[in-house]
């Protein structure tokens, strides 16, 4: 009803209050464009995978077989739930709840097998990113002590002093969230979780956290002082550059799928360091790779689970011959491979090109060389992705269908339903994100 007022009334955004204390509020939503559209993409991509889950966690699946457990539909329903409060949390507080919500569901779902490593890799995530909310936890507290107030709006009256200081832990918040260096390491080791759980994690949920969180914080944030634009900045392209050399030796398809993440969330934080620089088109593109990133890393962390499903295995050397033998695998793990790589007329082209003009535009008027560096180092990274998707499409699609290949089993009903609605998304998302963003 909020939103249908919105609209009706021509405004941005709307407030609604949840909870005040003591004349503080505590817990609050902001509806507007950017947390209706990231909020859908999560909720419905949960759903999504929710349908893929029923054909996948059962005892048909020749690399992991399994039954359906109410425990992973538990967890998994507090998941997505915990991440459509985040993207509308009005309030560092909320923020910091919900950021704790989805550390606590990513460790009981990474863990789900129970097995000695996948309970270390449960553990590992869990660590890291609480280290990480421990940034949080500082900016909210010196908001309050600075403002009297929780609500993320109230850093722009800051001084640039205590702005910087509050963006900087929001950041290292950030960056454990979304596996940035030197947090990086659990998301990798997080590949022990069911498919369906790797998917959620790296397309809607867990990594698009500290993305989402940073995104809400700038944009409430006014005029953002130039230092923290060159935290962001220097840490996002040290980040693509060592996770590009990182997936380039993978042949685990869901351990190279991993790095990739690590990569395109770069692209992401670059977007919002440029906007710090006062890039708009910048920062339009990086929430719209959050969106458009969401269904195409979904879908090839489905598509890795089918392998798994039908194959038994998900070592792409192994693979060949798929477009032949499973038709509907093959088209998948190419869609999803050239709107990662950001090929056109995919989804992954149009935020990144929105990225790339934003840095060009920055670079230039800005005055700092090095910008420029930055820029061009992550375009050439685009490129070397693309070079490196297209290999595997050639060595895992085409050919006469290997051993392992031959033998598949078929795919569920219930995980094509999935790549229907994905494979559909990964060419229009990007038209859905730009009519809705304006």
């Amino acid at each position: 009803m909020t939103w249908i007022g919105l609209g009706a009334s021509g405004a941005d955004s709307a407030h609604v209050t949840l909870a005040v204390i003591g004349g503080i509020e505590i817990m609050g939503l902001t509806i507007d464009k950017v947390s209706v559209m990231l909020a859908t993409a999560f909720v419905s991509i949960g759903l999504l995978i929710s349908i893929y889950s029923v054909g996948y966690l059962n005892e048909g699946n020749r690399e992991h077989p399994d039954k359906p457990r109410r425990r992973f539909y538990a967890f998994f329903t507090v998941f997505i739930g915990a991440m459509a409060g985040l993207v509308f949390s009005s309030t560092l507080i909320g923020q910091l709840m919900f950021f704790e919500i989805t550390g606590a569901c990513s460790w009981a779902l990474i863990g789900y097998y129970d097995t000695p490593t996948a309970r270390k890799s449960a553990m590992k995530a869990l660590i890291l990113t609480h280290i990480g909310s421990l940034g949080l936890y500082v900016a909210t507290g010196a908001l309050f002590l600075q403002t009297g107030s929780f609500s993320v709006v109230d850093i722009a009256q800051l001084g640039e002093g205590w702005k910087t200081f509050i963006l900087l832990g929001v950041i290292f918040a950030a960056w454990a969230k979304s596996a940035q260096l030197p947090f990086y390491m659990w998301l990798p080791s997080a590949m022990e979780a069911p498919t369906p759980v790797s998917a959620y994690l790296h397309g809607a949920s867990m990594v698009k956290v500290g993305v989402a969180v940073l995104a809400r914080e700038l944009m409430s944030a006014g005029a953002i002082p130039e230092a923290v634009g060159w935290v962001i900045v220097i840490g996002a392209i040290i980040t693509c550059i060592f996770s590009f050399i990182m997936y380039l030796p993978q042949t685990d398809m869901k351990r190279l799928l991993a790095f990739s993440t690590i990569s395109q969330l770069s692209y992401i934080f670059l977007a919002f360091g440029f906007y710090a620089f006062g890039s708009g088109i910048a920062l339009e593109g990086g929430i719209a790779h959050i969106f458009n990133h969401a269904f195409a890393k979904t879908l090839f962390f489905l598509t890795a689970g089918a392998f798994s499903y039908t194959l038994g295995t998900r070592m792409l050397p192994q693979l060949r011959g798929v477009l032949k033998k499973q038709p509907l695998l093959g088209v998948a793990f190419a869609f999803a491979a050239l709107a990662i790589a950001g090929v056109p007329p995919m989804n992954g082209f149009f935020s990144k090109t929105l990225i790339f003009a934003g840095g060009f535009i920055t670079a230039a008027n800005s005055g700092h060389p090095a910008l420029m560096v930055i820029v061009v180092i992550a375009l050439l990274e685009t490129v070397g992705c693309f070079a490196w998707f297209l290999k595997w499409i050639g060595s895992v699609l085409f050919g006469e269908p290997s051993e392992t290949v031959a033998a598949a089993q078929p795919v569920p009903r219930a995980m094509v339903v999935a790549f229907v609605v994905l494979l559909v998304m990964t060419v229009c998302s990007s038209f859905i994100a730009a009519a809705w963003l304006g």
